[in-house]
């Protein structure tokens, strides 16, 4: 993606990154974490702010900072930035609401394009797993790097 995206700080793991979001509400930091699941080489993608007392993701806050663009474009390049680490990884992501699910649909419909040439993208219904398909609703999403 050529999209502008903010500086990303990872962990030598690269399963960790932190950024800062600037614009209206100021510098709201942010963190983006890879956890195994129990299935084996399946990730989930947490993302949100980060705490400041606990220093870990809340990803309940709307920061509404005027730079969605940028944050997404930068969340991306952190999946990028982990599966050249971990290519046979997938990685799994959704909305910690139905509204955030609902922005990230948009976010790969917007960069659908670009994000397709180097990714199998997946969509989660109710009843499994489809190749993601424009103006579907889904639960969650996948990604796994094309090889």
């Amino acid at each position: 993606m050529k999209q502008p995206k903010y500086q990303l700080r990872a962990e030598k793991g690269l399963t960790v990154f932190e950024f800062e979001s600037e614009g209206p509400k100021g510098t709201i930091p942010k963190l983006i974490v890879f956890t195994e699941t129990n299935l084996n080489g399946f990730y989930n993608l947490a993302f949100g702010d980060k705490d400041k007392r606990t220093g870990k993701i809340n990803d309940k806050i709307i920061s509404n900072n005027n730079d969605a663009d940028k944050v997404f474009a930068t969340v991306v390049s952190s999946i990028y930035a982990f599966t050249d680490k971990y290519p046979e990884a997938m990685v799994y992501a959704t909305g910690s609401t139905l509204s955030r699910t609902r922005l990230y649909r948009m976010g790969i419909t917007k960069y659908y394009d670009d994000v397709k040439k180097d990714f199998l993208i997946y969509g989660q219904k109710k009843d499994g797993w489809e190749a993601f398909e424009l103006n579907e609703e889904y639960e969650g999403f996948a990604v796994i790097r094309k090889k």
